[in-house]
């Protein structure tokens, strides 16, 4: 509940993650919530700092745009390479993994936390691999460098079904680029898929922003009535 309360701005960027106050709003005790920070923290959807309480992390901070126009350029360059020298028995599993993949997504509903971890580590996994078969454990360590976590999250968090069923595509055609041995399809399938996720990123980071807005002008309720009265509450401790 938390983390999904961070993906969707429920929880600001900046503020602090107090256990006692979060075991009090979420109704659990502190060795779950403890925990729960520590996955959060793992994702790098939170931050740690020496005897202080987390914090969520600022999205507004990062410069999206920028990060995802370098992405663009290194997945591009990736794809095209792989569409050179990945193996075939490669190509058939990564398939595989689509199809696996997408019956999940016609059995789980969107915003479903199974689903959000499954196509996460699906994306992990697929374009990791392509990294490593375009050029091993070098070319795959430039890519983890400007692939950030919460980043990715955030994407899969706030999927549309249109959303979805166009990363499902990209993934099945790039694949078929790769059989088809063509860079330049390679190419330009995995830019539209950085493109779009580009796009939906910006969207949604102005949508939390119109609605923090439009919260500022309102009167909060009560701590135990919302996450807006958590965070008011959570600024003033740890």
């Amino acid at each position: 509940m938390i983390r999904a309360d961070i993906l969707s701005g429920g929880l600001a960027g900046g503020v602090r993650l107090g256990e006692t106050i979060l075991a009090d709003q979420y109704g659990f005790s502190r060795t779950p919530i403890r925990e729960s920070l520590r996955r959060l923290q793992a994702e790098g959807l939170i931050e740690g700092a020496p005897h202080r309480s987390a914090r969520v992390i600022d999205w507004d901070s990062l410069d999206i745009a920028t990060i995802y126009d370098l992405r663009a350029t290194i997945e591009g360059f990736i794809a095209r390479r792989a569409a050179v020298v990945i193996p075939n028995a490669e190509i058939d599993r990564l398939a595989e993994m689509c199809e696996e993949l997408e019956h999940a997504a016609k059995r789980l509903p969107l915003g479903n936390e199974e689903l959000l971890d499954r196509t996460t580590e699906f994306n992990q996994e697929f374009h990791g691999a392509i990294a490593l078969a375009a050029g091993g454990e070098a070319i795959a360590a430039m890519r983890r460098g400007v692939v950030l976590s919460p980043l990715v999250l955030r994407t899969v968090h706030d999927y549309t079904a249109e959303d979805q069923a166009r990363s499902h595509h990209h993934h099945r055609e790039i694949l078929a680029a790769f059989r088809a041995r063509s860079p330049d399809w390679a190419e330009s399938v995995m830019l539209a898929h950085v493109y779009s996720a580009k796009s939906r990123l910006l969207r949604s980071r102005e949508t939390i922003r119109r609605a923090s807005d439009d919260e500022l002008g309102t009167t909060a309720p009560s701590v135990g009535g919302s996450v807006t009265a958590l965070r008011r509450a959570a600024g003033h401790h740890g």
